[in-house]
Protein backbone atom coordinates (compact mmCIF):
# COMPACT_ATOMS: atom_id res chain seq x y z
CA UNK A 1 0.00 0.00 0.00
CA UNK A 2 1.48 3.64 -0.85
CA UNK A 3 1.56 6.01 1.90
CA UNK A 4 1.82 10.09 1.36
CA UNK A 5 4.73 12.11 2.66
CA UNK A 6 2.74 13.18 5.84
CA UNK A 7 1.98 9.43 6.40
CA UNK A 8 5.52 8.73 5.99
CA UNK A 9 6.52 11.48 8.25
CA UNK A 10 3.78 10.39 11.32
CA UNK A 11 4.81 7.04 11.20
CA UNK A 12 8.91 6.69 10.19
CA UNK A 13 10.13 7.34 13.80
CA UNK A 14 8.74 3.73 15.10
CA UNK A 15 10.87 2.07 12.35
CA UNK A 16 14.07 4.41 13.01
CA UNK A 17 13.77 4.56 16.98
CA UNK A 18 14.31 0.12 16.82
CA UNK A 19 17.38 1.30 14.14
CA UNK A 20 16.15 -0.65 10.97
CA UNK A 21 16.85 1.19 7.75
CA UNK A 22 14.28 2.54 5.87
CA UNK A 23 13.68 2.24 2.33
CA UNK A 24 11.50 4.76 -0.02
CA UNK A 25 10.28 3.19 -3.13
CA UNK A 26 8.47 5.05 -5.85
CA UNK A 27 8.43 7.34 -9.05
CA UNK A 28 11.76 10.20 -9.80
CA UNK A 29 11.03 13.54 -9.14
CA UNK A 30 8.53 12.79 -6.41
CA UNK A 31 10.67 14.33 -3.57
CA UNK A 32 11.92 11.07 -1.36
CA UNK A 33 15.53 12.69 -1.03
CA UNK A 34 13.64 15.75 0.12
CA UNK A 35 11.69 13.55 2.79
CA UNK A 36 14.73 12.14 4.05
CA UNK A 37 17.02 15.35 4.86
CA UNK A 38 13.32 16.73 6.15
CA UNK A 39 13.24 13.81 8.90
CA UNK A 40 17.02 14.49 9.20
CA UNK A 41 16.43 17.99 10.07
CA UNK A 42 13.44 16.94 12.92
CA UNK A 43 16.07 14.78 14.32
CA UNK A 44 18.88 17.75 14.90
CA UNK A 45 21.09 14.82 12.46
CA UNK A 46 23.33 15.84 9.63
CA UNK A 47 22.67 13.79 6.30
CA UNK A 48 25.80 11.74 4.75
CA UNK A 49 24.29 10.89 1.09
CA UNK A 50 26.11 8.69 -1.48
CA UNK A 51 24.66 7.75 -4.78
CA UNK A 52 25.19 3.81 -4.60
CA UNK A 53 24.74 4.13 -8.26
CA UNK A 54 27.77 5.84 -8.96
CA UNK A 55 29.70 3.59 -6.10
CA UNK A 56 32.42 0.94 -7.12
CA UNK A 57 33.10 -1.66 -4.74
CA UNK A 58 36.05 -0.12 -3.24
CA UNK A 59 33.84 3.17 -2.70
CA UNK A 60 31.67 0.98 -0.39
CA UNK A 61 34.03 -1.28 1.61
CA UNK A 62 37.48 0.79 1.58
CA UNK A 63 40.89 -0.08 0.33
CA UNK A 64 42.96 -2.40 1.94
CA UNK A 65 45.84 -2.33 3.84
CA UNK A 66 48.68 -4.97 5.33
CA UNK A 67 48.97 -4.90 9.36
CA UNK A 68 51.10 -7.09 11.02
CA UNK A 69 50.57 -9.31 8.57
CA UNK A 70 47.26 -9.39 8.13
CA UNK A 71 44.01 -7.33 5.86
CA UNK A 72 42.24 -4.32 6.94
CA UNK A 73 40.17 -2.50 5.17
CA UNK A 74 40.28 1.36 5.91
CA UNK A 75 36.91 2.58 5.46
CA UNK A 76 35.85 5.76 2.98
CA UNK A 77 35.89 8.64 5.06
CA UNK A 78 31.74 8.94 4.59
CA UNK A 79 31.58 5.71 6.21
CA UNK A 80 33.91 6.72 8.87
CA UNK A 81 31.81 9.56 9.81
CA UNK A 82 28.57 7.54 10.26
CA UNK A 83 30.99 5.00 12.77
CA UNK A 84 31.92 7.54 14.80
CA UNK A 85 28.97 9.89 15.13
CA UNK A 86 25.17 9.91 14.71
CA UNK A 87 24.30 10.73 11.15
CA UNK A 88 21.64 10.02 8.66
CA UNK A 89 23.10 7.62 6.26
CA UNK A 90 21.37 8.03 2.78
CA UNK A 91 21.78 5.65 0.18
CA UNK A 92 20.30 6.63 -2.97
CA UNK A 93 19.38 5.09 -6.37
CA UNK A 94 20.19 2.18 -4.67
CA UNK A 95 18.44 -0.37 -7.41
CA UNK A 96 20.77 1.17 -9.99
CA UNK A 97 24.12 0.02 -8.45
CA UNK A 98 26.20 -2.80 -9.39
CA UNK A 99 25.64 -6.41 -7.77
CA UNK A 100 28.60 -5.71 -5.98
CA UNK A 101 28.07 -2.71 -4.40
CA UNK A 102 24.72 -4.24 -3.47
CA UNK A 103 26.26 -7.01 -1.89
CA UNK A 104 27.82 -4.88 0.47
CA UNK A 105 24.84 -2.56 0.99
CA UNK A 106 23.02 -6.54 2.01
CA UNK A 107 24.99 -6.29 4.70
CA UNK A 108 24.83 -3.54 5.90
CA UNK A 109 21.57 -3.23 6.47
CA UNK A 110 21.57 -6.56 8.02
CA UNK A 111 24.28 -6.21 10.87
CA UNK A 112 24.93 -2.26 10.79
CA UNK A 113 28.48 -3.20 9.63
CA UNK A 114 31.09 -3.04 6.69
CA UNK A 115 34.13 -5.32 6.95
CA UNK A 116 34.23 -5.17 10.66
CA UNK A 117 33.32 -1.20 10.71
CA UNK A 118 30.09 -0.51 12.59
CA UNK A 119 27.95 2.01 12.45
CA UNK A 120 27.56 4.59 15.33
CA UNK A 121 24.96 3.37 17.45
CA UNK A 122 22.32 6.20 16.79
CA UNK A 123 23.38 6.50 13.01
CA UNK A 124 20.07 5.58 10.99
CA UNK A 125 19.85 4.18 7.08
CA UNK A 126 17.72 5.07 4.55
CA UNK A 127 17.66 4.74 1.30
CA UNK A 128 15.64 5.75 -1.93
CA UNK A 129 14.96 3.42 -5.57
CA UNK A 130 12.51 3.81 -8.31
CA UNK A 131 11.93 0.10 -7.91
CA UNK A 132 8.12 -1.47 -7.40
CA UNK A 133 5.24 -0.97 -9.61
CA UNK A 134 7.11 1.69 -10.83
CA UNK A 135 10.14 -0.69 -12.23
CA UNK A 136 9.70 -1.90 -15.16
CA UNK A 137 9.36 2.15 -16.55
CA UNK A 138 13.18 2.59 -15.29
CA UNK A 139 16.48 0.80 -16.58
CA UNK A 140 17.06 -0.53 -12.66
CA UNK A 141 17.99 -3.79 -11.23
CA UNK A 142 15.19 -6.06 -9.17
CA UNK A 143 15.75 -6.27 -5.50
CA UNK A 144 15.16 -10.22 -4.89
CA UNK A 145 12.97 -11.33 -1.73
CA UNK A 146 16.13 -11.85 0.49
CA UNK A 147 17.41 -7.80 -0.58
CA UNK A 148 14.11 -6.30 0.52
CA UNK A 149 13.39 -8.52 3.32
CA UNK A 150 16.83 -6.46 5.28
CA UNK A 151 14.50 -3.31 4.68
CA UNK A 152 11.79 -1.66 5.81
CA UNK A 153 10.05 -0.75 2.82
CA UNK A 154 8.01 2.31 2.25
CA UNK A 155 6.00 2.39 -1.62
CA UNK A 156 5.46 6.22 -1.31
CA UNK A 157 2.88 8.02 -3.82
CA UNK A 158 2.74 11.82 -2.75
CA UNK A 159 -0.39 13.95 -2.25
CA UNK A 160 -0.98 17.44 -4.34
CA UNK A 161 -0.85 18.73 -0.75
CA UNK A 162 2.53 17.63 0.40
CA UNK A 163 3.90 18.95 -2.44
CA UNK A 164 1.66 22.49 -1.92
CA UNK A 165 2.79 22.53 1.70
CA UNK A 166 6.44 22.04 0.90
CA UNK A 167 6.52 24.72 -1.80
CA UNK A 168 4.99 27.29 0.51
CA UNK A 169 8.14 27.04 2.94
CA UNK A 170 10.31 26.96 0.22
CA UNK A 171 10.03 30.01 -1.76
CA UNK A 172 8.25 28.72 -4.47
CA UNK A 173 6.30 31.71 -6.19
CA UNK A 174 2.89 32.25 -5.60
CA UNK A 175 2.17 32.37 -9.27
CA UNK A 176 3.43 28.91 -9.95
CA UNK A 177 1.90 27.79 -6.87
CA UNK A 178 -1.52 29.02 -7.88
CA UNK A 179 -0.99 27.31 -11.10
CA UNK A 180 -0.30 23.90 -9.94
CA UNK A 181 -3.19 24.43 -6.97
CA UNK A 182 -5.67 25.10 -9.54
CA UNK A 183 -4.34 22.90 -12.28
CA UNK A 184 -3.68 19.92 -10.07
CA UNK A 185 -3.14 17.27 -13.21
CA UNK A 186 0.13 18.85 -14.57
CA UNK A 187 1.78 18.86 -11.30
CA UNK A 188 3.55 15.74 -12.61
CA UNK A 189 2.91 12.72 -14.72
CA UNK A 190 1.31 8.99 -13.13
CA UNK A 191 1.15 6.59 -16.46
CA UNK A 192 3.24 4.95 -18.80
CA UNK A 193 5.70 7.50 -20.39
CA UNK A 194 7.10 7.87 -23.59
CA UNK A 195 10.23 7.02 -24.53
CA UNK A 196 12.27 11.00 -24.95
CA UNK A 197 9.27 13.10 -23.79
CA UNK A 198 9.82 15.52 -21.37
CA UNK A 199 7.05 15.15 -18.71
CA UNK A 200 6.39 17.27 -15.43
CA UNK A 201 8.09 16.41 -12.06
CA UNK A 202 7.54 18.05 -8.43
CA UNK A 203 11.12 18.62 -8.87
CA UNK A 204 10.89 20.10 -12.44
CA UNK A 205 8.65 22.32 -11.05
CA UNK A 206 11.06 23.65 -8.46
CA UNK A 207 13.70 23.89 -10.77
CA UNK A 208 11.63 25.94 -13.16
CA UNK A 209 10.11 28.19 -11.05
CA UNK A 210 13.87 28.97 -9.62
CA UNK A 211 14.76 29.81 -13.14
CA UNK A 212 12.29 32.05 -14.00
CA UNK A 213 12.18 33.84 -10.76
CA UNK A 214 16.08 34.38 -11.24
CA UNK A 215 15.65 35.86 -14.79
CA UNK A 216 12.08 37.82 -13.45
CA UNK A 217 10.00 36.12 -16.51
CA UNK A 218 6.76 35.67 -14.33
CA UNK A 219 5.47 39.05 -14.49
CA UNK A 220 4.03 38.26 -18.52
CA UNK A 221 3.88 35.05 -21.12
CA UNK A 222 6.61 35.54 -23.74
CA UNK A 223 8.41 33.35 -25.92
CA UNK A 224 11.22 32.59 -23.74
CA UNK A 225 8.82 32.14 -20.90
CA UNK A 226 7.07 29.12 -23.00
CA UNK A 227 10.33 27.62 -24.47
CA UNK A 228 11.74 27.73 -20.61
CA UNK A 229 8.72 25.77 -19.51
CA UNK A 230 8.71 23.73 -22.42
CA UNK A 231 12.07 22.55 -21.87
CA UNK A 232 11.63 21.63 -18.48
CA UNK A 233 8.11 20.61 -17.66
CA UNK A 234 6.72 19.78 -21.25
CA UNK A 235 4.73 20.68 -24.16
CA UNK A 236 1.49 20.46 -22.28
CA UNK A 237 2.04 21.72 -19.51
CA UNK A 238 4.32 24.61 -20.70
CA UNK A 239 0.90 25.68 -22.83
CA UNK A 240 -1.16 25.82 -19.97
CA UNK A 241 1.19 27.31 -17.75
CA UNK A 242 1.75 30.14 -20.25
CA UNK A 243 -1.66 30.72 -20.34
CA UNK A 244 -2.34 31.10 -16.83
CA UNK A 245 0.57 33.72 -16.44
CA UNK A 246 -1.07 35.65 -19.56
CA UNK A 247 -4.39 35.77 -17.70
CA UNK A 248 -2.80 35.84 -14.09
CA UNK A 249 -4.41 39.09 -12.75
CA UNK A 250 -8.02 38.42 -13.62
CA UNK A 251 -7.34 34.59 -12.52
CA UNK A 252 -10.37 33.81 -9.96
CA UNK A 253 -9.49 31.52 -7.55
CA UNK A 254 -11.59 29.12 -5.58
CA UNK A 255 -11.01 31.02 -2.23
CA UNK A 256 -12.08 34.37 -3.97
CA UNK A 257 -15.56 32.62 -4.41
CA UNK A 258 -16.06 30.33 -1.43
CA UNK A 259 -14.07 32.52 1.55
CA UNK A 260 -14.60 36.10 0.33
CA UNK A 261 -17.33 35.84 -2.30
CA UNK A 262 -16.12 38.24 -4.63
CA UNK A 263 -18.74 37.47 -6.94
CA UNK A 264 -18.47 41.05 -8.69
CA UNK A 265 -14.89 39.02 -10.18
CA UNK A 266 -17.14 36.49 -12.55
CA UNK A 267 -20.41 38.78 -13.16
CA UNK A 268 -18.48 39.39 -16.66
CA UNK A 269 -18.09 35.36 -16.87
CA UNK A 270 -18.90 33.45 -19.96
CA UNK A 271 -20.14 29.71 -20.14
CA UNK A 272 -16.66 28.60 -20.91
CA UNK A 273 -14.93 30.72 -17.90
CA UNK A 274 -17.35 29.55 -15.41
CA UNK A 275 -16.52 26.15 -16.95
CA UNK A 276 -13.09 26.78 -16.14
CA UNK A 277 -13.96 27.69 -12.74
CA UNK A 278 -15.62 24.22 -12.08
CA UNK A 279 -13.10 22.88 -12.93
CA UNK A 280 -11.02 24.32 -10.47
CA UNK A 281 -13.42 23.47 -7.64
CA UNK A 282 -13.00 19.42 -8.66
CA UNK A 283 -8.97 19.98 -8.93
CA UNK A 284 -8.95 21.58 -5.70
CA UNK A 285 -11.30 19.01 -4.45
CA UNK A 286 -12.90 21.65 -1.80
CA UNK A 287 -15.97 19.62 -1.15
CA UNK A 288 -14.19 16.65 0.09
CA UNK A 289 -15.00 18.32 3.52
CA UNK A 290 -17.72 19.81 4.94
CA UNK A 291 -18.35 23.81 4.63
CA UNK A 292 -18.80 26.32 6.66
CA UNK A 293 -22.27 27.89 6.48
CA UNK A 294 -20.28 31.38 5.26
CA UNK A 295 -19.08 28.87 2.52
CA UNK A 296 -22.29 27.30 1.62
CA UNK A 297 -24.17 30.93 1.77
CA UNK A 298 -21.44 32.44 -0.73
CA UNK A 299 -21.15 28.93 -2.86
CA UNK A 300 -25.22 29.30 -3.22
CA UNK A 301 -25.07 33.03 -3.89
CA UNK A 302 -22.47 32.09 -7.24
CA UNK A 303 -24.87 28.77 -8.10
CA UNK A 304 -27.79 30.90 -8.90
CA UNK A 305 -26.27 33.44 -11.00
CA UNK A 306 -24.68 30.09 -13.16
CA UNK A 307 -26.13 29.14 -16.63
CA UNK A 308 -28.17 26.13 -16.54
CA UNK A 309 -25.62 23.55 -17.71
CA UNK A 310 -23.12 25.39 -15.71
CA UNK A 311 -25.06 25.16 -12.77
CA UNK A 312 -25.59 21.33 -13.34
CA UNK A 313 -21.79 20.98 -13.37
CA UNK A 314 -21.32 22.65 -10.56
CA UNK A 315 -24.04 20.17 -8.83
CA UNK A 316 -22.06 17.05 -9.86
CA UNK A 317 -18.98 18.29 -8.63
CA UNK A 318 -20.23 18.56 -5.33
CA UNK A 319 -22.26 15.22 -5.24
CA UNK A 320 -18.89 13.96 -5.24
CA UNK A 321 -17.62 15.09 -2.06
CA UNK A 322 -19.26 15.24 1.00
CA UNK A 323 -23.17 14.84 1.46
CA UNK A 324 -23.49 17.23 3.82
CA UNK A 325 -22.46 19.93 1.47
CA UNK A 326 -25.00 19.35 -1.21
CA UNK A 327 -27.93 19.08 1.70
CA UNK A 328 -26.92 22.23 3.05
CA UNK A 329 -26.77 23.90 -0.51
CA UNK A 330 -30.37 22.44 -1.28
CA UNK A 331 -31.36 24.35 1.40
CA UNK A 332 -30.12 27.68 0.89
CA UNK A 333 -31.82 30.73 -0.01
CA UNK A 334 -30.40 33.60 -1.65
CA UNK A 335 -32.66 37.20 -1.50
CA UNK A 336 -35.55 34.62 -1.07
CA UNK A 337 -35.19 32.03 -3.67
CA UNK A 338 -34.11 28.83 -2.96
CA UNK A 339 -31.66 26.92 -4.62
CA UNK A 340 -33.88 23.78 -4.37
CA UNK A 341 -36.64 25.72 -6.15
CA UNK A 342 -34.09 26.93 -8.80
CA UNK A 343 -32.69 23.60 -9.58
CA UNK A 344 -36.54 22.31 -9.91
CA UNK A 345 -36.65 25.50 -12.91
CA UNK A 346 -33.55 24.30 -14.76
CA UNK A 347 -34.22 20.95 -14.89
CA UNK A 348 -37.89 21.61 -15.91
CA UNK A 349 -36.37 24.01 -18.35
CA UNK A 350 -38.73 27.23 -17.07
CA UNK A 351 -35.87 29.75 -16.89
CA UNK A 352 -33.43 31.52 -19.23
CA UNK A 353 -30.17 31.21 -17.36
CA UNK A 354 -28.04 31.68 -20.37
CA UNK A 355 -24.70 34.47 -20.50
Amino acid sequence: MAVDFATFSNIVHHVTNVRKPVLLRGRHGIGKSTVVYQFADKMGLPVVERRASQMTEGDLVGLPTIEDNSTRFNPPDWFKTACDKPVVLFLDEVDRATIEVRQGIFELTDSRKLNGHTLHEDTLVFAAVNGGEHGSQYQVGEMDPAELDRWTVFDVEPSVEDWLNWAKDNSVSDITWDFINQNRMHLEHSDDYEPNKVYPSRRSWERLDGCLRQANLLEEASPTLYTLTSAFVGFEAAVAFNDFVQNYDRQVTVEDILVHGKLNMVADFGINDHTALIDKFEAAECFKEELEQDQVDNLARYFITLPSEVAMKLWSVLGNGEIENTIKLHQSQVDGESVSDYLVKILAGDTDTSN
